[in-house]
C-alpha cells in the first residue's frame, strides 16, 4: 500500500510540475494494453469522452491543451467524437505528447494536433483501419487478388469462393467506407490543423496519410514508425530531447503510470494536472484498491 501511494503521490506531483513548466493543461490518456493484454475496452472507445468531459471540467480552456498519448488506438468513430469535443473545448491550441507508443487511432488523435511531441523512444503507427481485428486494407486487396486471378483463370474460382465465403456479405464495402472516412478525417484535420499555416496544406496533408495509410508498403497494422521517419513524411515533430526539463517531466510522468498500469487493477486512466482522474478497473483485479483514487464528474 504504501509503494501504491507512493507511486500515486509521485505522478500528482510530476503532473503538476509538468503544468507548472509548460503553463498548460495537462490530460494523460493511458491504456494498459501492454501489461493486460485482452483486456475489453482498453482501446479508444465511447466511453472515454466522459473521461474526458471529467477532465476537461473546471480547466481554465484559455490555457491550451497538452495531451499525453499512450494507446494502442481504437474505433474512428469514437475518436472523432473525442477529437471533435476537445477542439470545441480548446479549439485547435491542442499539442500531443507520444512518451512512447500512440497507435492506429492513436495516432490519428496525434495528427489531429497542432505539432506532436516525440522522443528517440516514441512512435506513431499506420492509420489503416481495422474491422473485427481485420485490416480494411488486406480484404480490399483480396477481394481484388480474387477478382484479378478469376479473371485470369476461372478454375480458381473454387478456391477464392473458400477465402471470400469467410466474410459476411456487405464486409467489403464497410471496409471501402472505413478507409475513405478514416483517411478524409485524417485529411482534413492536418490541412486545417498542422499543416494550416503552409500554402500547400492539402497537399501536405495528402501525402502524410497516403505513408500512414499505405498497407501494402507498411506491411501490417504493427509498423512502427519513429519520430525521425514521421518528420520524413511530413509531420510536425518537436524533439522532446530538445528540452531536457520538459524531457524529464514527461518521461517521469510516463513511468508513473506504467508503473501503475503494471501493478495495479487500473487498465485505462484519463487524468488532469489537477489530479482529477476517470479510471477503470479490470474485473480480475477490481478488489484491489488504486491508491489515490480520486474522480469528480462534470455538472
Amino acid at each position: 500500500m504504501l509503494a501504491g501511494q507512493a507511486i500515486d503521490s509521485t505522478r500528482k506531483k510530476y503532473l503538476h510540475q509538468l503544468h507548472v513548466q509548460t503553463g498548460r493543461n495537462i490530460i494523460a490518456y493511458y491504456s494498459g494494453w501492454l501489461s493486460k493484454p485482452g483486456v475489453a475496452l482498453s482501446d479508444i472507445n465511447d466511453e472515454d469522452k466522459a473521461g474526458f468531459m471529467t477532465t476537461v471540467h473546471k480547466l481554465d480552456r484559455l490555457l491550451g491543451l497538452d495531451l499525453i498519448l499512450h494507446t494502442p488506438g481504437g474505433g474512428i468513430a469514437a475518436t472523432q467524437s473525442i477529437v471533435n469535443y476537445l477542439q470545441k473545448m480548446f479549439g485547435r491550441n491542442i499539442r500531443a505528447f507520444v512518451p512512447q507508443i500512440a497507435m492506429s487511432a492513436g495516432s490519428i488523435m496525434a495528427c489531429c494536433c497542432k505539432e506532436i511531441w516525440m522522443g528517440k523512444q516514441s512512435n506513431l503507427g499506420p492509420i489503416d483501419p481495422q474491422l473485427r481485428g481485420i485490416p480494411a486494407y488486406g480484404v480490399v486487396q483480396e477481394f481484388k487478388r480474387a477478382l484479378k486471378e478469376v479473371k485470369k483463370d476461372p478454375s480458381r474460382a473454387v478456391i477464392w469462393q473458400q477465402i471470400i465465403g469467410q466474410y459476411r456479405p456487405t464486409f467489403l464495402g464497410q471496409c471501402e467506407n472505413a478507409i475513405k472516412w478514416s483517411n478524409a478525417f485524417v485529411e482534413q484535420q492536418l490541412s486545417e490543423g498542422m499543416f494550416s499555416h503552409h500554402q500547400d496544406s492539402k497537399r501536405r496533408a495528402k501525402k502524410a496519410v497516403r505513408v500512414l495509410s499505405d498497407y501494402p508498403s507498411n506491411k501490417t497494422h504493427d509498423r512502427h514508425f519513429d519520430a525521425e521517419e514521421c518528420k520524413a513524411f511530413g509531420l510536425e515533430i518537436k524533439d522532446l530531447e530538445s528540452d531536457p526539463a520538459l524531457q524529464d517531466l514527461v518521461l517521469t510522468v510516463h513511468h508513473c503510470y506504467m508503473l501503475l498500469l503494471m501493478n495495479y487493477p487500473a487498465f485505462k486512466i484519463i487524468e488532469n494536472h489537477k489530479g482529477v482522474a476517470f479510471v477503470k478497473n479490470a474485473p480480475a483485479f477490481a478488489a484491489v484498491p488504486l491508491p489515490g483514487q480520486k474522480a469528480e464528474l462534470p455538472t
